[in-house]
């Protein structure tokens, strides 16, 4: 996408830069041009136009650092946030699930025995199994299904509510370092043909027990989907209630979340080893080699840290702040340089000007502010535009997309500031051009 992207900037810049009007020569033209009205008529038009495009080039600069700006400030909040359970130490490995050959009791066996054998190497603190890593599966995490329960009433009083549901073995939690904040943890008791059981998310107690505590309440599965993914409609009791765990999302938010015995309801394919060393991969062989010994067919995939899957899950926002860093870099250098050339042209043609204007006894200083405050009044018309059309395109965009991220006021002082920072120093050497004008030489050579 960003190669595509690329290209289409290219294709852009390149017919609009065709039609960019063309710095008229200083050379001989110069001087003519100041003694015909026609030509001065001329000159004035060219320097419009350049005036014109000035601003064009520092309003489309003010907008690509404003969402540099809001990529930046993102990114900061995505690697400042941290996730309410241990990421370091806990290693996430992908077992699919093999069941051609194997009946439904031995693929829970083989579980069984990877999580028995595996919590005996030197280095292992606790082992888990569930059916998603947090964040590298949240293609297949995002879906909710209705459900009712029992002492709640209904969602906006018709609608059943919706949760998403995870599949955990005893020990899930322990081993990601989340805490109980009521009820217990599920226990090898908990298999198919014994009470069904399921442990729920902070968010979800409160909303449908506001005034009361959620364990011992049933609550059953009310969506039509579940006879297809193999989940029944019996009744379940609630025996724990855990802190939220939003595993879609780097910035976590309110989760409505049901968790499922895997003994009771299948869905695996995931093991998670929490370590005592600081270097999780270390123990990548040795669990490998464990696993092969229990079943040498049995793929072993994506061992990576939480931690790290958490951080290959930002590249793309950190990629997006590089590329759209460098992009408003490069414009700002441009538009630096647009400035800078527009004074220059105008200082050439005002050389007269300046002067009658020192020999009639203005000072230097004046000339000076004279320059920069031109430079600044384009760069102000040219953020005043990129303000307008910044808010007209986020509050567009947002019809649409209603995820897309909206520059804070801070994204746009901060942006105003670079800009005119900038247009200051693109001032100062046309400024200082014009302050040094020699009266007599400028009034000789005209």
């Amino acid at each position: 996408n960003l190669v595509w992207f690329g290209i289409a900037l290219a294709l852009v810049a390149a017919v609009f830069l065709a039609y960019v009007p063309r710095l008229p020569s200083a050379g001989g033209q110069l001087g003519t041009s100041l003694t015909s009205s026609g030509s001065r008529g001329s000159t004035g038009s060219s320097s419009r136009r350049l005036r014109i495009f000035a601003v064009m080039q520092i309003t489309a600069s003010f907008l690509l650092l404003t969402g540099a700006a809001v990529l930046m400030r993102t990114l900061y909040t995505l690697e400042n946030t941290r996730p309410p359970f241990d990421t370091s130490r806990v290693l996430a490995v992908n077992l699919p699930v093999l069941t051609y050959g194997r009946t439904p009791e031995q693929v829970q066996n083989f579980y069984h025995d990877v999580a028995r054998r595996v919590s005996t190497l030197p280095g292992v603190d606790h082992v888990s199994t569930g059916f998603s890593v947090p964040w590298r599966d949240d293609q297949g995490l995002n879906i909710s299904f209705t459900f009712a329960a029992q002492g709640s009433t209904r969602k906006n009083g018709v609608d059943d509510w919706r949760a998403k549901f995870r599949s955990v073995s005893p020990g899930y939690f322990e081993t990601l370092g989340v805490p109980f904040l009521g009820g217990r943890d599920f226990r090898d008791t908990d298999k198919a043909g014994s009470e069904r059981v399921v442990i729920v998310s902070q968010s979800l107690a409160k909303a449908l027990f506001p005034n009361g505590d959620a364990l011992n309440r049933e609550l059953h599965w009310t969506d039509g989907v579940m006879k297809f993914v193999g989940i029944g409609y019996e009744p379940r009791r609630i025996v724990g209630v855990v802190p939220d765990i939003d595993d879609e999302n780097i910035i976590p938010s309110p989760a409505m979340t049901v968790y499922q015995p895997t003994d009771q309801e299948g869905w695996q394919g995931r093991l998670f080893v929490r370590t005592r060393t600081n270097d999780p991969y270390a123990l990548a062989p040795a669990i490998t080699r464990t696993i092969h010994e229990i079943s040498a067919d049995q793929p072993i995939e994506k061992a990576s840290t939480l931690d790290d899957i958490r951080a290959e899950v930002m590249t793309p926002d950190k990629l997006n702040a590089l590329v759209f860093g460098g992009f408003a870099a490069v414009a700002l250098l441009i538009s630096i340089v647009g400035v800078a050339g527009v004074l220059a042209f105008s200082v050439s043609g005002r050389t007269r000007e300046f002067g009658i204007r020192i020999a009639l006894g203005a000072k230097p200083q004046n000339i000076l502010a004279d320059v920069l405050l031109q430079g600044l009044a384009i760069a102000g018309i040219g953020v005043g535009a990129g303000i307008i059309s910044g808010i007209a395109f986020a509050h567009g965009i947002a019809i649409y997309i209603t995820e897309v991220r909206q520059p804070g006021i801070l994204a746009f002082i901060l942006s105003a500031f670079v800009i005119l920072a900038a247009a200051v120093i693109a001032s100062a050497i046309p400024a200082a051009r014009a302050a040094r004008v020699n009266a007599v030489e400028a009034l000789r050579a005209e």
